[in-house]
């Protein structure tokens, strides 16, 4: 036990979080179970050492992280190391990647129902189901999401600011004076391009090169979560990966599952089973027209957020493009994205319609396009159906 101790020590220490995640406060950490899920890259770890690091000092043996890529834990359950952990005065266990052991779940409702007192926060891929898949954690465990940078956290790690986020109500009924606020302190179309291109991830803090980087984590996501969680043969792996890449380069986003089978040799069924793993996996977001869901055929297929495009460096990817995909993923934390197919303005929550452009745009847009909100990637300007599209990354 003493080795884990000095792990957590040394990991608490070490940690260097410049900017507290807006996810920390909409936690109830007053629950005894708590899942974070969250894709690579998004910062999982330094989220749970950030917990530590705010309410116990680095020597407090009452909390301890572990991570379960440990091959300590290949010959000892998570019951078992938590009921020595309790014994001892433990009251809080912060388990990293926890479905790296098997029977994980099982494991859990153990250690909730035999140590009262014990307080599990533990981590794992956005692909797991949690509840849906573990009936065990279904009433006594509370599931939340991490997500990369969204650009308000973004742009406070990059300009020293602390900019609070905001409700898209808040936005659409007072956008002239949050902007005004705003671009009193600082420009944010200085950053915002880059957010585009690396701010969603974490990883553009390293040295290394970000593409490579992601590159490497996408690979991750595929070749581990998605086949390991939903224990897929590896033989069907190159299946899915290509199915990936057509849906990326697909510049059109509209979809033919047919078309996609017979390029992967699969059925249409199997495609559409795909399509949801890599969605869930965070690798990209699925629209669908107004009032329908999985399974039924998506309007488009985008990927998850912009950044992912630098990996797919052949390809010419249209501004347009890339600032469609940050609006749609800055909305799809609370909200409803829908599209349908002859639409060039999104449906949020059944009744917003916005519609990203340019500013040059406007003029013509404007006299075709009565109600729809206009989002504007090029310019700060702020008028009764027009705000600046960076506005929506204020959002968390």
């Amino acid at each position: 036990m003493d080795g884990f101790y000095r792990t957590h020590r040394y990991l608490v220490e070490q940690c260097n979080a410049p900017v507290r995640r807006g996810l920390m406060d909409e936690i109830d950490w007053s629950a005894r179970m708590i899942g974070i899920k969250g894709t690579r890259g998004v910062g999982k770890t330094t989220f749970l050492l950030q917990y530590i690091k705010e309410r116990f000092q680095p020597n407090d043996r009452r909390c301890l992280y572990i991570n379960m890529n440990n091959f300590y834990f290949q010959g000892r359950g998570i019951a078992d190391f938590a009921g020595e952990f309790y014994r001892q005065g433990g009251r809080v266990l912060l388990i990293d990647q926890v479905y790296k052991q098997q029977e994980w779940s099982k494991e859990l409702r153990t250690c909730y129902d035999m140590y009262s007192k014990l307080k599990i926060i533990f981590s794992g891929s956005s692909v797991m189901r949690l509840k849906q898949e573990n009936p065990e954690l279904c009433d006594i465990a509370k599931s939340y999401n991490l997500r990369g940078f969204s650009f308000r956290e973004y742009l406070n790690l990059k300009t020293g600011l602390r900019f609070r986020s905001m409700s898209l109500d808040e936005i659409l009924s007072d956008k002239e004076r949050l902007v005004g606020e705003i671009t009193a302190q600082v420009n944010p179309l200085e950053y915002f391009e880059d957010y585009i291109k690396h701010g969603f991830y974490p990883l553009f803090r390293e040295h290394d090169d970000f593409s490579e980087n992601l590159l490497k984590s996408m690979n991750m996501m595929t070749e581990v979560d998605i086949l390991m969680i939903k224990q897929i043969e590896l033989k069907y792996l190159t299946k899915i990966k290509k199915l990936f890449y057509l849906l990326a380069t697909n510049e059109l986003h509209s979809l033919n599952i047919s078309l996609l089978a017979k390029e992967i040799q699969t059925s249409r069924a199997t495609v559409m089973n795909y399509i949801k793993y890599l969605a869930d996996a965070r690798l990209i977001n699925i629209i669908y027209p107004v009032g329908q869901d999985y399974p039924k055929k998506p309007t488009k297929v985008m990927l998850h957020n912009p950044n992912l495009y630098q990996v797919f460096t052949e390809l010419e990817i249209t501004k347009q493009r890339l600032m469609e995909t940050f609006m749609v993923n800055t909305l799809w934390k609370d909200h409803k994205v829908n599209q349908s197919g002859k639409e060039i303005h999104y449906t949020i929550d059944g009744s917003h319609r916005f519609k990203v452009c340019r500013s040059s745009e406007l003029t013509k847009l404007n006299a075709k396009n009565k109600g729809t909100l206009y989002c504007q990637y090029d310019s700060n300007k702020v008028s009764d159906n027009m705000i600046p599209l960076w506005l929506l990354g204020f959002l968390y």
